[in-house]
């Protein structure tokens, strides 16, 4: 059986050999020398009739220090000693009296009782001591693994384990490509560790089964040209699932023998947990790359099943007008070829818009969105975006209603652009000719311009309006037909805004249909006078009140 451990107070008594017979012997004479001379003056100068239970104060003192054994040869020592130093005739073991051997088999076999009663509390206040040390060690590893990832914490987790297992040094190898392999962790310096062919390892019984340390040979993990190293090296397997994750190693000097009773469950429990954490981490993995997997099929189905409409339908529409004008036997007249010339161009501009807007919104996801911002009257932006999409619009009425007092905003032009584009495209094809759209804008209190965009249309049930701007959702409607859309439009909405510095809400609008917040950064002041103004910044000029129909 591996010798115990010892609380570091009490190592001292805990060497082995003849080392520890003579700091025992030396500590019972001692003892007994004391309380000789204590006995001789309470009986001799104080006139006590009996002290001979002063001897039990030696038993005591050497049973704390040595232990039971040890409080037993006490308590025969002092039952000589007071036999042959009080009791008459001094100097031989008779006794004259029999009342005397009474008090002296007393004597014997109290301090006999003492001793070992004496001698258990100190073996229980040994255990209590390792036992703590156990738990403390434990409590720092399994704090180290929890707070950080398990390769973050292996540099930590072996300085703990050689300064509490009294090692030289300390390392773990994963994986089975022996010690001088991957290691991940070590405690010492100077190049990889020294490992001999011949080395302690740890069997481990099931359960909680005792465990025992056996010397292996197994050149797998023997260093290169290494016979015999100046320490002796213990490894512990780290096993996982069934699966050998790689070894808990330390070396000690080979006068500290084989690790004790508390450094063997230390460095155990210590593998056990390192094991349980690669395979947490290993799970862990498993269960993201599947979850990346699923949700990237699940993405190239949305994709696939949100943009093929969309594309499919302005190429039969551009082929169509094509095939017209190439045709020789159509003799179309002027109006009829510039009809199907502009059906080509507003096509072309919509396969444009949905290019737009996936690029967009890969660069929204990858994070490489940077607006370039600067100072720009809201309305003019708004009535440049209007200009160049007459033919989206057509056929319904547009009204922007803007404060002449509104403060200039800063965005990216071509951010707002793409942004008011998708708001007026979104609301013209989720209803009607002749459905009205309104486009206003007012002045917040924290420094921020609300745009909005809405409509007369259907609407949007109040259970859709939390989804509508995440990407490839569209809301649910019976009789969509081919209006239904790729559902990233809004979802690109909200990233150009956010990188802006914005915020977008949904909500019913006052026309009956979907009103999009659109709330952004107003500029700065202007600098002080005499000083250019900053770069793109465009002026402030009086902006016209009321609103215009288009």
């Amino acid at each position: 059986m591996p010798p115990p451990d010892y609380h570091p107070f009490m190592q001292r008594f805990a060497a082995p050999s003849w080392t520890r017979v003579g700091l025992v012997a030396g500590g019972i004479a001692l003892a007994l020398a004391a309380t000789t001379v204590a006995v001789a003056f309470l009986e001799d100068s104080l006139g006590v009739a009996n002290a001979s239970a002063t001897y039990l104060l030696a038993v005591v003192g050497v049973a704390v220090a040595f232990g039971t054994p040890a409080a037993v040869a006490t308590a025969a020592g002092s039952f000589l000693a007071y036999d042959m130093l009080f009791l008459s005739p001094t100097g031989a073991l008779v006794v004259a009296d029999p009342e005397e051997w009474l008090n002296l088999l007393l004597l014997l076999v109290l301090g006999v009782i003492v001793g070992q009663l004496a001698g258990l509390q100190r073996l229980r206040a040994e255990a209590a001591l390792l036992r703590e040390r156990q738990a403390r060690a434990q409590y720092r590893v399994s704090r180290a693994l929890a707070m950080r990832a398990t390769a973050a914490a292996l540099p930590e987790i072996v300085e703990i384990l050689r300064s509490e297992t009294g090692a030289t040094r300390a390392w773990v190898g994963l994986g089975e490509e022996g010690a001088s392999g991957r290691i991940a962790a070590d405690s010492g310096s100077g190049g990889l560790p020294a490992v001999a062919a011949a080395h302690w390892l740890l069997r481990r019984g099931p359960g909680d089964e005792p465990t025992e340390w056996v010397r292996v040979h197994d050149p797998r993990f023997a260093s290169p040209g290494t016979a015999e190293t100046p320490d002796v090296v213990f490894r512990v397997a780290i096993v996982a699932g069934g699966i050998a994750r790689g070894s808990v190693w330390v070396a000690r000097e080979r006068s500290a023998g084989i690790p004790g009773r508390g450094d063997t469950r230390v460095l155990a429990a210590t593998a056990d947990q390192v094991g349980q954490a690669l395979e947490r981490d290993r799970l862990t993995d498993e269960a993201t790359s599947a979850e990346v997997a699923r949700r990237s099929e699940a993405a190239k189905t949305a994709l696939l099943d949100s943009v093929s409409h969309d594309l499919r339908t302005p190429l039969a529409s551009i082929r169509a007008a094509a095939g017209s004008l190439m045709d020789p036997a159509l003799d179309l007249e002027p109006a009829a070829r510039r009809e199907r010339a502009a059906s080509i161009d507003r096509e072309a501009e919509r396969l444009n818009r949905l290019v737009s807007n996936l690029l967009d919104m890969s660069r929204i996801e990858a994070g490489d969105l940077r607006a370039r911002t600067g100072a720009f009257l809201l309305e003019d932006l708004v009535d440049a975006t209007l200009d160049r999409m007459p033919g989206l619009l057509e056929g319904r009425v547009v009204t922007v209603e803007m404060r002449a007092d509104l403060p200039p905003v800063e965005v990216d032009a071509v951010f707002i652009d793409q942004v008011l584009t998708n708001l007026l495209e979104n609301a013209a094809k989720h209803g009607p000719p002749g459905t009205p759209i309104r486009v206003r804008a007012a002045e917040l209190p924290d420094g921020m311009v609300r745009l909005t965009v809405e409509d007369g249309g259907p609407g949007v049930p109040p259970a859709a309006l939390g989804r509508l701007f995440d990407k490839f959702y569209r809301v649910p409607r019976a009789g969509d037909g081919t209006r239904r859309g790729s559902g990233i439009g809004l979802a690109v909405v909200k990233g150009l805004v956010g990188a802006m510095g914005g915020r977008v809400t949904a909500h019913a609008g006052d026309l009956g249909g979907l009103a999009v917040d659109v709330d952004l950064p107003a500029a700065r002041p202007p600098a002080p006078t005499g000083l250019p103004a900053p770069a793109g910044d465009q002026g402030v000029p009086d902006a016209p009140s009321g609103g215009s129909a288009r």
